[in-house]
């Protein structure tokens, strides 16, 4: 049988996979139906768009059996999880329970709980913050990142991060027009301007990343 080629379109999509999956699942994996299984997963997650990260048992049980069977999926669907290929959690999904499958323990962590703030004697990890909710981070993004921290109140930037994550915004360019707009406006009844120390105002509107906190 010919085999056919991939199609060479400009609008053709690619899915993308975590590094961990090339250097530490494939290695691992000895037989083709687990593989399967996890491809059919990654795939399913991207098409979520942001809008979860967690795939139902029943979604990767009616995609992946014309692909490779039945009993296929039932075979690499347990290599899969007892691998760690991919997590398995019990969950409650439109008021029932089910199992549903995650990537990683961080998105476990963020559909249970949301973004976890920081320990009380803990810094502010704002690179852990965008990798966890946005992805990887540019070197000008970078910049930014370390500017922000030095102009905004803790509080405030996690804050920011969950109204992104909540509104399905994940990019940085909304979370500092976040930031901005509470410069300018404030937060809600004023309680997270407890952060800004009132004696430099001038803070907040001068320097060279000012576009942050200017309309």
């Amino acid at each position: 049988m010919t085999k056919k080629p991939f199609p060479a379109s400009a609008r053709e999509q690619f899915i993308l996979l975590p590094e961990s999956f090339f250097t530490q699942a494939i290695p691992e994996v000895d037989n083709m139906a687990e593989l399967k299984v996890i491809l059919c997963f990654f795939y399913l997650l991207h098409h979520e768009q942001g809008h979860r990260e967690f795939i139902t048992y029943g979604e990767l049980l009616s995609y992946c059996i014309p692909i490779i069977g039945k009993q296929g999926f039932h075979s690499g669907l347990r290599s899969a999880v007892e691998r760690g290929g991919i997590l398995s959690v019990d969950k409650e999904v439109n008021g029932r329970r089910e199992n549903v499958y995650f990537a990683n323990k961080e998105a476990i962590d963020r559909a249970t709980h949301g973004i976890t703030p920081k320990q009380a004697t803990e810094p502010l990890n704002i690179f852990a913050l965008y990798e966890q909710n946005i992805g990887l981070i540019t070197p000008l993004v970078a910049e930014e990142l370390k500017e922000a921290v030095k102009v905004y109140p803790e509080q405030w930037i996690e804050e920011a991060f969950r109204e992104a994550v909540n509104m399905n915004k994940r990019s940085w360019k909304y979370i500092s027009r976040i930031l901005e707009r509470w410069a300018n406006e404030g937060r809600d009844s004023g309680e997270y301007r407890q952060g800004i120390k009132k004696s430099s105002p001038n803070k907040y509107i001068k320097g060279r990343y000012g576009h942050l906190v200017k309309r």
